[in-house]
């Protein structure tokens, strides 16, 4: 049971990533017309989805602390530092990027940062993701 919670919490991390990140902030700057308007929607969005990962992330490395007394493998490790990793680029992204995106200190350079961070968070939470699901027989 508590195999299949992760399962659907990284699913859930990864999944939001995605929607947030590759579907609803492009289809704001598509949509609203107002560049000014999409990205402070995006900021709240992307706020929220600090938060998710925060969840996602923490609960995740409960689950995964309760295996590596059961058995320290490699996997375990790896899932750990991806899940560390992703969550220092979430947080990373909204305390030390976003304010300054905000501030449009640098813009081009920042939104550049905090675009490659997210991508990162994508990836780690995406490799969790593939790591976690079942096996081929």
């Amino acid at each position: 049971m508590k195999d299949r919670i992760a399962l659907l919490l990284a699913a859930f991390w990864w999944g939001s990533l995605t929607a947030v990140g590759f579907v609803v902030v492009p289809m704001l700057f598509a949509r609203l017309g107002n560049p000014s308007v999409a990205g402070n929607m995006a900021g709240a969005l992307f706020a929220a989805q600090t938060w998710v990962a925060i969840g996602c992330g923490l609960a995740l490395l409960t689950y995964f602390r309760s295996k590596i007394d059961q058995r320290a493998d490699a996997a375990v490790r790896t899932a750990i530092w991806l899940i560390v990793a992703a969550l220092l680029l979430a947080l990373l992204q909204q305390y030390a990027v976003a304010p300054r995106i905000l501030a449009r200190e640098n813009l081009k350079l920042w939104h550049a940062l905090g675009s490659v961070m997210y991508f990162g968070q994508w990836l780690c939470a995406g490799a969790l993701l593939w790591r976690m699901g079942p096996r081929a027989a």
